[in-house]
């Protein structure tokens, strides 16, 4: 992510350089010159999918395709970062002291997250921390333009049409409009910035308004973090430390071990806080 790190989807985009055979689809996917073409063949596919005219409509119409995104895609590097040079800057005094405030402040609703889901609040708070300081920075691109525009380059077009289908399917449900959906440039959505497909999978109402809001809903954002990791296997009650069952776990939501390790570290450092 172009917040604190990169969730693992996004860490692995580069690795995934699937390149067409195709001479003339790579030439045109590579530049703005077919996307409209393009756009018009994902309409057809998200409507025999089931998604309704009305959603696609609505969330399409007026999409163009973002060189920007496209250019930071393919600028994106390996994380390269140790340990200690990461989680140095990743867990300040000051993100500290925030994260102290909200294990507090939604002390009650950590409280309820964990009796379900089986997971610590100081895990939650740690990777809310982590990944939008804590709702500071989600991200300003709109969801959709920036998963059509890298569906539609050569790279990994299966793999985010996909993401790009379920954005569609949040919308379809009511979860979010279209304008509501922004977030990172990989289309990453919420305060704990989820691709679509695992919005889809794991999100959860919290806080019973009726919608799966991981980018207003606090509770919901922190409760579907903690269904995640339920998910992919947390063990309750048992140790998060390198080596452990649950920090398996942690790498399930990032496949970066330096990533995981400061996880493990920011939560075990928000445990001991007074």
């Amino acid at each position: 992510m172009p917040q604190a790190a990169m969730r693992s989807m996004a860490l692995v985009l580069g690795l995934l350089c699937l390149w067409p055979t195709g001479g003339a689809f790579a030439a045109n996917c590579q530049d703005s010159a077919g996307f409209a073409s393009w756009l018009e063949g994902f309409r057809r596919e998200a409507a025999a999918q089931g998604i309704s005219q009305k959603t696609i409509a609505s969330a399409l119409s007026g999409v163009n395709y973002d060189p920007d995104v496209i250019s930071r895609d393919r600028k994106q590097g390996v994380f390269q970062q140790s340990f200690e040079q990461f989680s140095g800057r990743a867990v300040s005094p000051d993100r500290l002291k925030k994260g102290a405030n909200m294990l507090k402040r939604y002390g009650s609703v950590l409280d309820r997250i964990e009796k379900r889901f089986g997971v610590p609040g100081a895990i939650v708070v740690a990777i809310w921390g982590l990944e939008t300081d804590f709702g500071a920075n989600l991200g300003r691109f709109a969801t959709v333009r920036s998963l059509a525009s890298l569906a539609y380059d050569c790279r990994r077009s299966e793999l985010l049409k996909a993401e790009l289908l379920d954005a569609l399917r949040i919308i379809e449900r009511c979860d979010m409009t279209p304008e509501e959906m922004r977030g990172a440039w990989a289309g990453e959505i919420g305060q704990t910035q989820f691709m679509p497909s695992s919005y889809i999978k794991f999100a959860v109402d919290f806080d019973d308004n009726g919608r799966r809001d991981l980018i207003r809903s606090v509770p919901d954002a922190l409760a579907s973090t903690a269904n995640y990791l339920k998910g992919y296997g947390w063990n309750a009650g048992q140790p998060w430390a390198p080596g452990s069952a649950n920090f398996d776990v942690l790498l399930q939501w990032n496949k970066s071990q330096v990533y995981s390790q400061t996880v493990a570290y920011f939560a075990t450092r928000l445990q001991a806080e007074p």
